[in-house]
């Protein structure tokens, strides 16, 4: 409280004979208005973030979104050009009010320091709570929108200290600003390290849990070559099978010992023996892909140690190398996989297409989601009953819908936000997403169909998962490991 009353006495020297010029809101937490008199302006910050809420000067106006969130958007609809009246504060609260006026009506910015419930709040000229920056749910309950400012209960037990009690007046709300800025840039570096630590982490396991299971059906595919000796020994007893018979032993070649090789009884000895060594040959090319395969997951696993060792050594220091830290979270593997772990927060006020209605979209429903490097979504069906959901209720008319011609497998979506030609990396990134999920995943080609949403209808009592498209086009792909590992490494969400 005392900081805050200090801060009160320079700000009201400082702005007096002002008018408000701009608003921006660069972020979920900060607010930032510059002051302009005759003979130069100031540069405010209100800041809400918790452990680091504050008000102080800063030298330059920050960068705005291009989108202005809807605090800021009603703010300079109602504020930009008032006069600066005076500067509010609260006798036993960390609050601090900006009141500004214009014509007949007048305004009060305020900022309320309550730790994690720090809040920025807009009232109007009778204390009726206008706007909060943060979500009321998160702060103060007891407020509501368009209801009349309540003060919150209790009060600190103590004034406090001022820590910057020898800074000269007009350094005073700068010197606040340098001290809470370095604290904030050492929290944001220990927190992009702890991400990037994270998702790695996150990621080892991930490929390691694949390498288990890769190893197991490789193991399963080598029983081919047990297959292929059986097969040589089938060869010799032909001659012997007699019609309708479900198996026959022989003797193994080098260790003497009895071997019973299974038979189809409504085969001819010549057919079983060719439906063996085809069984043997489609066991033996698995074997080839799961080695492939496998060899790629080594790699990527490879990669995935190098990041680590390269986060430690940047960590290991003090003051770990933010440049080093920036530079190590913009590979674009590691940048995929915080956003696929850590996927930023982001408060929407409208209802997402993601919602159906007022309700959420039960789990069993969501569609897996990924992101292309063009910055598109691509959707894919979890079941049947979510393949029938996201291809008839969540996609839109201009979207693209894929599937693999002549195979069980996800509908998958591109959405193109509109666009009637969505660049062409993003469908083949489709394409790849719509062979991988399906029953032909390892196939080194294949055809898959797409076609506009809007030409897609569930013909009536269809079985889920079934849908009638017409028109549309075939895609003749040729598959590109690399494309896939970079669109699957891409998803949103778990």
């Amino acid at each position: 409280m005392r900081e805050v009353r200090h801060a009160a006495s320079a700000l009201q020297s400082l702005l007096m004979g002002s008018k408000l010029q701009r608003i921006v809101q660069p972020d979920e937490f900060r607010l930032v208005m510059e002051f302009y008199r005759p003979g130069g302006s100031q540069i405010l910050l209100f800041s809400c973030r918790p452990p680091f809420a504050r008000v102080s000067l800063i030298e330059e106006m920050p960068k705005a979104p291009q989108i202005p969130p809807a605090f800021v958007q009603y703010a300079r609809a109602h504020l930009l050009n008032a006069e600066f009246v005076r500067i509010a504060t609260a006798a036993n609260d960390r609050r601090l009010g900006i009141q500004v006026g214009l014509q007949d009506e007048s305004y009060e910015l305020m900022l309320s320091i309550l730790g994690p419930r720090s809040n920025i709040y807009l009232l109007d000229r009778n204390r009726i709570l206008v706007f909060a920056l943060r979500p009321l749910a998160e702060t103060r309950r007891a407020l509501g929108i368009g209801r009349p400012w309540i003060d919150p209960e209790g009060m600190p037990k103590s004034e406090g200290e001022d820590r910057w009690a020898c800074s000269p007046e007009p350094a005073y709300l700068r010197d606040i600003e340098r001290t809470y800025a370095g604290l904030e840039k050492r929290a944001g570096i220990e927190a992009l390290a702890g991400r990037i630590a994270g998702a790695l982490s996150k990621e080892a396991d991930s490929l390691e849990r694949k390498a288990v299971n890769l190893q197991q059906d490789l193991g399963d595919a080598l029983h081919g070559e047990i297959r292929r000796n059986t097969g040589e020994l089938l060869k010799t007893v032909l001659h012997l099978i007699q019609p309708g018979s479900d198996s026959i032993t022989v003797d193994d070649f080098e260790t003497g010992a009895p071997v019973v090789i299974a038979l189809d009884p409504r085969l001819s000895p010549a057919e079983n023996l060719e439906a063996h060594f085809k069984r043997y040959q489609k066991e033996l090319r698995g074997a080839r892909i799961l080695r492939e395969q496998l060899e790629r997951l080594r790699g990527l696993q490879a990669e995935i140690s190098g990041y680590r060792q390269r986060l430690d050594e940047i960590a290991r220091t003090d003051a770990p190398d933010e440049q080093a830290l920036q530079s190590l979270a913009a590979e674009p593997r590691v940048r995929k996989l915080l956003a696929r772990y850590f996927p930023e927060r982001k408060h929407k006020a409208a209802r997402t297409p993601m919602q159906s209605g007022s309700r959420e979209i039960p789990g069993r429903l969501r569609p897996k989601r990924f992101r292309t490097d063009q910055g598109l979504e691509i959707w894919v069906g979890r079941s049947e009953d979510g393949n029938d959901y996201l291809s008839t209720r969540l996609a839109r008319g201009n979207d693209l819908f894929f599937h693999l011609e002549g195979y069980p497998g996800s509908h998958v979506i591109l959405r193109t936000e509109g666009k009637t030609d969505p660049p062409p990396a993003s469908i083949l990134d489709a394409c790849e997403l719509a062979v991988h999920f399906s029953k032909l995943k390892d196939a080194r080609q294949a055809d898959v169909h797409m076609a506009p949403v809007k030409n897609i209808r569930k013909p009536k009592g269809a079985k889920p998962g079934l849908v009638h498209v017409t028109g549309g086009k075939t895609v003749h792909l040729r598959r590109d490991p690399a494309r896939l590992e970079n669109i699957l490494s891409s998803r949103l969400d778990e």
